[in-house]
């Protein structure tokens, strides 16, 4: 195959680049110097040189980039500036408009200020005016200052004092007991004398004549006032009224000084400890307590678990203390509606009720009640439908759904946003912004109780229609309403809490599904 010519042309270097060579639009021949700077290149002005200067880069621009920049080409400094303000402002508002929120709906409730941080422990003084020593170890002990009595005991010396005794003095058991409230060095080596002495007492007793020390509930409010409570909720049979409220300076000193890790941790063992030792006298002695105060009892620990420094730690001593008070109420469920309307007004936050209802695990029958009943009462506290039947047997899955459709976002923005936005039209939109994250969280909070009272119940065949109106609910005024946005990532975990939630409920209702019919949920809405 033959060709004509040269395949390759005399001159095959590549194409000149024009941007590289020289500007569009100026020709080769006015690429110069200016005539004063060719002239004189040392000694010129600095303001004429600049000015040069400024006519050389204007000279040396492209058509585009002359239209593109007439502030620059008027030579005044300021334009420059108010461009650079400009561009500034722009990126404000990019940044507000493409910017995700922070504000999520957070895993942890917030709490209450129950216990200010001490300094210095409350001093215990051993009341032994009426003990008689038996030896001389112990006359010289009760006879003894404070401090030389805490060695006794840090040396292990009342160990040998009091074990394996016929009966040990009610007095240094009380003064143990307040000792729990110390630092670690001491409250924990009270503890063990405490729950040594206690133990060996019941082994030592007959069965018939099994008796136990156990702290009165005034014992058990003094002790937590020892550690700092100072909430007069705290003091259900004193001389405050029951629910009053904290003085504000009282609050805004508690949240000025908050607790540092180590005594957030003194303060979570000191109550681990009175824990531990309530749980020993609620399983030697069931009917230590009467039926009220059982209920005082158990609201006192509620209301001091729910203290800021305490949402991070561990409740098992907690909740094991609390089911075996439950199981010692005599007259249950007759007792059910008084502790149910006392701890649904234990805090006005949501999450902390959500939280308090956690506290009761769903092992007992007595349990699942409580923890059901419970969560329904606060649904409709929270929803200001107080005057609903919410004690009538087989009716919470009803009443739940009379709730779910009060439940709906717009409905609660309603309910929450009484007070009237911002005049000013730049707060307007955060205003709307944190009225919607302010009901999403309440709604993910009642939604959460709405699913305990579900998962508390004995779903049977002839409660399917219920819970397959309840689903149909759920879809219809909730989960509709969530309209998901990157700017809004509370709105996404409502959604999924949702989801889940239905979910969870079409999976009863597959397994309680009658027979015979079905129900048809349409006539009823």
């Amino acid at each position: 195959m033959q060709t004509s010519g040269d395949m390759f042309p005399t001159d095959w270097s590549p194409p000149p680049v024009e941007f590289l060579n020289r500007p569009t639009g100026i020709p080769r021949a006015k690429r110069r110097l200016p005539k004063e700077l060719a002239q004189d290149p040392l000694g010129f002005d600095p303001k004429e040189g600049l000015g040069s200067l400024e006519e050389l880069f204007w000279n040396m621009a492209g058509p585009s980039q002359q239209a593109a920049t007439p502030e620059f080409a008027s030579g005044g400094s300021e334009h420059y500036v108010n461009s650079l303000d400009y561009l500034l402002q722009e990126k404000r508002m990019l940044v507000e408009r493409f910017s995700v929120s922070l504000q999520v709906i957070p895993p942890v409730h917030p709490g209450e200020t129950v216990f200010l941080p001490r300094r210095h422990p409350l001093p215990c003084i051993l009341d032994s005016s009426h003990l008689k020593p038996h030896n001389h170890l112990e006359e010289l002990f009760l006879s003894s200052p404070v401090a030389q009595q805490l060695s006794f005991l840090h040396n292990g010396l009342l160990s040998n004092l009091y074990l394996h005794t016929s009966d040990c003095p009610v007095p240094l058991l009380q003064w143990l007991f307040q000792l729990l409230t110390w630092p670690p060095e001491t409250s924990s080596r009270a503890f063990d004398l405490l729950w040594d002495l206690s133990v060996d007492g019941l082994f030592c007793q007959s069965d018939e004549d099994m008796r136990l020390w156990y702290p009165s509930l005034q014992e058990v409010m003094e002790v937590f006032h020892s550690l700092g409570a100072h909430n007069p909720a705290l003091y259900l049979l004193g001389p405050f009224q029951h629910g009053s409220r904290l003085l504000e300076s009282e609050a805004s000193l508690s949240w000025l000084q908050q607790q540092d890790p180590p005594q957030a941790v003194a303060l979570d063992l000191s109550l681990s400890y009175i824990y531990k030792f309530l749980t020993l006298c609620a399983l030697a002695q069931p009917g230590a307590y009467t039926d009220a105060h059982l209920l005082g009892l158990i609201e006192l620990l509620c209301r001091a678990s729910l203290d800021v420094g305490l949402r991070l730690m561990p409740k098992s001593d907690l909740q094991q203390l609390l089911l075996l008070l439950l199981e010692n109420i005599r007259e249950w469920p007759g007792k059910l509606q008084p502790l149910c309307c006392a701890l649904s007004w234990v805090s006005d936050h949501h999450h902390n009720l959500l939280a308090l209802v956690q506290f009761f695990l769903d092992v007992t029958p007595r349990g699942r009640q409580l923890r059901s009943q419970l969560s329904l009462v606060v649904i409709a506290r929270m929803l200001g439908q107080e005057e609903l039947p919410l004690w009538q047997e087989k009716m919470q899955l009803s009443l739940l759904s009379q709730l779910l459709s009060l439940m709906r976002p717009s409905s609660l923005g309603q309910y929450l946003g009484s007070e009237p936005l911002p005049p000013c039209q730049e707060q307007q939109p955060k205003a709307s912004a944190a009225l919607d994250h302010k009901v999403c969280y309440m709604c993910h909070s009642l939604l959460t109780l709405a699913g305990v009272v579900v998962s508390s119940q004995d779903i049977t065949s002839d409660q399917w229609g219920e819970l397959q109106l309840l689903c149909m609910q759920l879809d219809r005024h909730i989960s509709t309403h969530i309209r998901e946005s990157p700017q809004a990532m509370h709105r996404t975990k409502l959604k999924d809490l949702a989801t889940q939630t239905y979910i969870r409920w079409q999976e009863l209702l597959a397994h309680c599904q009658p027979q015979a019919q079905y129900f048809s949920p349409w006539k009823d809405i």
